[in-house]
């Protein structure tokens, strides 16, 4: 190669050889653009959570309904977008793709700073927002997709857990970052006038009161700052791999292919969203999957045969198992990540009082604790224990693991559901937000370990040539959970019973252990303990 990001023909990672030789540095550069690249489309795709607890703290005239319906958007279009772009890395080459889906995470960063400066901003511009934001969730498919194909057998769980668990930091990252760079106006002119905030808020270091100055545009401009040099860092020092990509063409024209592939996610995004106006989540949902495949077998060219050895996963019972079990544990991570700062903010923001007739009403309360003090600590203790997962996975077997896990996230959902309940009834909250803290670490270190354990299952039962569709399947349904949980949370507590959602979940995380019990666990099982 004549320079760092040419394409390469002869890529050949299982000689040993090569590896030392050649393979071993172009693939850890390869990896460690792609890092930071998939940290910030976590941070951009679930930045909502932490924006609309703010926008609530500033009295944008938005409904608590409404404010959870912006982080379900952009729950819905990060998992339909994973979609179309499980096929990108094929049909369009990895570095086009990584350079490209990175730097197009610049429109709704810089698109929601310039949205937030203005209270007036009207709904739909941010519902547009948030529907752009799923870029960031879209990318972990065709992130992880790449980077396998960088790395030798033998050094695969290396690859792919340091990608996706450090790109998982991107949740905490956010959480951390944004209520700090708002207390500041870090940007001087061109990052506007502060606003005066009407309820008190937070960061990681302490409460902040009403009447403080924010800026809470700086939760948007932020990531302009990473995404600039990362955009730079991925067009010239990442790859193609022609092995992988025969045929991706000229660069436009690769960022044609890619761009048709997300339009058609945000299609069907779209209409998912308009369809939730009318029908069931719970038929709105599949309506959107299955059009998002449907439109994708209409595309022409290169990515119909990769659309039919898609389909063919689907004739595999165990495609559907490792389904459930990973929408109980990736989707819970991601689910819980996006609706808990907003939770936080309405259930302990408030408390019950008894007014001069006797009856109870809910009114603000004085001392309530900070969704932005503390809400990254549940997906900061998800991430960092996910290699452990895989690690005891490795020891005892995957069905094992997740087993336990569920019978852990069945207790930690039901508790915290009584607990919610008591608080979002109480005259004094604060007494059991402790409770609810450590309830919901608990369920996100669960989610966490079986977040190892269902990769680890799934390397076990699929061969080679239905592991990678199998993965960016299961992973795209999972990550229907960033919309489920906060729309079902968001409900639940508009209609003043939060712990019917947890409740719900506790019943889904027992159908997995029969699940899993069924197919993995009992005395004929299809799979033994993979």
């Amino acid at each position: 190669m004549t320079r760092k990001n040419a394409d390469i023909e002869h890529w050949d990672v299982e000689n040993e050889e090569f590896w030392e030789k050649e393979g071993k540095k172009v693939a850890n550069r390869n990896l460690w653009i792609s890092i930071p690249s998939l940290l910030m489309g976590f941070a951009v795709w679930l930045m909502w959570g932490m924006i609309t607890t703010q926008m609530r703290n500033l009295g944008f005239p938005f409904t608590v309904d409404q404010l959870f319906t912006l982080t379900a958007i952009a729950g819905l279009a990060g998992a339909t977008l994973r979609i179309p772009a499980s096929f990108m890395i094929r049909i369009a080459g990895g570095r086009n793709t990584i350079f490209l889906t990175t730097a197009l995470l610049m429109i709704p960063a810089l698109g929601t700073g310039i949205a937030l400066m203005n209270p007036d901003t009207p709904f739909w511009v941010f519902q547009a927002l948030a529907l752009l934001s799923g870029i960031g969730g879209g990318n972990f498919a065709n992130s992880m997709s790449n980077i396998s194909s960088f790395f030798p057998k033998k050094q695969q769980g290396y690859a792919l857990g340091m990608n996706a668990g450090l790109g998982n930091f991107g949740v905490t990252t956010m959480q951390i970052l944004i209520p700090l760079v708002m207390t500041v106006g870090i940007f001087g002119a061109l990052g506007g006038d502060p606003m005066e905030l009407q309820k008190a808020s937070g960061t990681l270091i302490g409460r902040i009161e009403a009447g403080t100055d924010t800026w809470i545009q700086n939760a948007g401009f932020i990531w302009l700052v990473f995404l600039i040099p990362l955009a730079f860092a991925g067009w010239f020092g990442m790859n193609n791999i022609r092995a992988i990509t025969p045929n991706p063409g000229s660069p436009v024209q690769a960022f044609g292919k890619i761009l048709g592939l997300y339009g058609v996610g945000f299609l069907a995004s779209i209409i998912g969203v308009v369809a939730l106006g009318w029908l069931n989540m719970w038929i709105a949902l599949p309506l959107t999957i299955v059009l998002t495949l449907f439109l994708l077998r209409l595309i022409p060219g290169d990515i119909k045969p990769n659309i039919q050895k898609q389909f063919a996963i689907f004739s595999n019972k165990h495609t559907w198992a490792m389904t459930v079990l990973y929408i109980a544990t990736f989707g819970s991570f991601i689910g819980f990540s996006a609706a808990l700062p907003l939770s936080i903010s309405v259930i302990f923001g408030n408390m019950m009082e008894v007014g001069a007739d006797g009856n109870l009403m809910r009114v603000a309360n004085p001392n309530a604790p900070s969704a932005l003090t503390w809400a990254w600590m549940g997906p900061f203790v998800g991430a960092l224990i996910r290699p452990v997962g895989g690690w005891i996975s490795d020891k005892v077997g995957g069905a094992i693991v997740t087993q336990a896990i569920s019978v852990v996230m069945v207790l930690a959902s039901a508790a915290v559901g009584y607990v919610m309940m008591l608080a979002y009834n109480a005259t004094d909250p604060n007494q059991y937000f402790w409770m609810f803290l450590m309830l919901f670490i608990v369920l996100f270190a669960a989610s966490g370990i079986g977040n190892g354990s269902t990769f680890r299952s799934i390397g076990f039962i699929f061969d080679l040539q239905q592991k990678g569709p199998v993965l960016g399947w299961t992973s795209a349904v999972a990550a229907y959970g960033a919309f489920i949980a906060p729309r079902v949370m968001g409900e639940q507590i508009k209609a003043g019973t939060p712990e019917m959602a947890m409740y719900g979940f506790a019943v889904f995380y027992a159908l997995c252990l029969v699940v899993n019990w069924w197919f993995y666990l009992r005395k004929n099982a299809y799979v033994k303990n993979p």
